[in-house]
């Protein structure tokens, strides 16, 4: 890839109830994200961090939807919408978005903006299905729900910030869930959304899955989204992450995945990190971990 990077940083945590993640796009950055982006030879400019009303001063529940709920949702709709447009301008000028989290809810912004103006795939590799609505969420928790919102699910058919990306299901992969609420289980198999679980890359081996998971994000369109939550990650390997769950990829099985995603004829045009908490951390170690997955992703190689 020979575009300039473009980093965008999101403080969101609107969308969960643990605070931190918040602090996220500093932790990466601190972690020594655009060194690693300049050694690999790129252009990369950051354009710092777009602006999100605290949690203090508003209602959670001042815009929920009728027969459900969902927390913050007038403050996500109004960050993510920005986050779209300004997604949508760097990728106008030819560079590639690198947006850094903040909760997960951030997804429904990048997603919005990457898609809005040409086909893209989604490779959406994360614990959790993030596939509730505000009517089948336990929580209201926002970041439980921005994949449902991207494919227009349950009242996010009416929201037309959440869902102006269309983007196929068929071109929807899911990789490494092992944490799905009952509530997401029938709808994730009920739709064409293609979802492995940590007991298929147990069976079948990381590569197997991702080059799968590629190939599914991929088929019939030239651009392809990474979204990398680093709950993702085994928690002994990332502690510091906002919803962490025991049974995730290891290490090198996460190197392999995203030089799978760097090959060549991927056409990887964006990503985003999310979830990183440094409050939860141990010495930066998630934050240093999302940067090395960023130049993985991105063509770093042992040799």
């Amino acid at each position: 890839m020979d575009r300039p990077i473009s980093v965008l940083g999101v403080p969101m945590d609107l969308g969960a109830d643990r605070r931190g993640v918040d602090m996220g796009p500093s932790a990466i950055r601190y972690a020594g994200l655009a060194d690693e982006l300049e050694e690999l030879g790129f252009d990369c400019v950051d354009r710092g961090d777009l602006q999100v009303p605290r949690p203090e001063q508003r209602d959670p529940d001042a815009d929920e939807p009728a027969g459900g709920r969902a927390k913050y949702l007038g403050e996500t709709r109004d960050v993510c919408t920005r986050l779209a447009t300004r997604v949508g301008d760097v990728v106008g000028r030819g560079s590639f978005p690198l947006v850094l989290g903040g909760d997960h809810s951030i997804a429904i912004g990048t997603v919005t903006g990457v898609a809005r103006t040409r086909e893209t795939g989604v490779l959406w590799f994360d614990a959790h299905g993030d596939f509730n609505t505000p009517e089948t969420s336990p929580s209201g928790n926002v970041h439980g729900m921005p994949l449902a919102a991207l494919l227009g699910n349950g009242s996010f058919a009416a929201s037309e910030w959440a869902n102006s990306a269309n983007v196929p299901e068929e071109n929807v992969a899911l990789v490494g869930l092992r944490d799905v609420d009952p509530t997401e289980r029938p709808a994730i198999v009920d739709s064409d959304v293609t979802a492995f679980t940590m007991s298929d890359i147990d069976h079948r081996g990381i590569t197997d899955v991702v080059e799968e998971a590629i190939s599914v994000a991929t088929d019939g369109v030239d651009n392809l989204h990474v979204s990398l939550d680093l709950d993702w990650f085994d928690p002994t390997e990332a502690p510091g992450v906002g919803t962490p769950v025991r049974g995730g990829v290891s290490y090198r099985e996460a190197h392999a995945a995203m030089e799978r995603v760097a090959a060549p004829e991927v056409p990887l045009t964006s990503m985003e990190l999310a979830e990183v908490n440094p409050i939860l951390d141990e010495h930066n170690r998630t934050a240093e971990l999302a940067v090395e997955m960023a130049a993985s992703a991105l063509g770093k190689r042992v040799l």
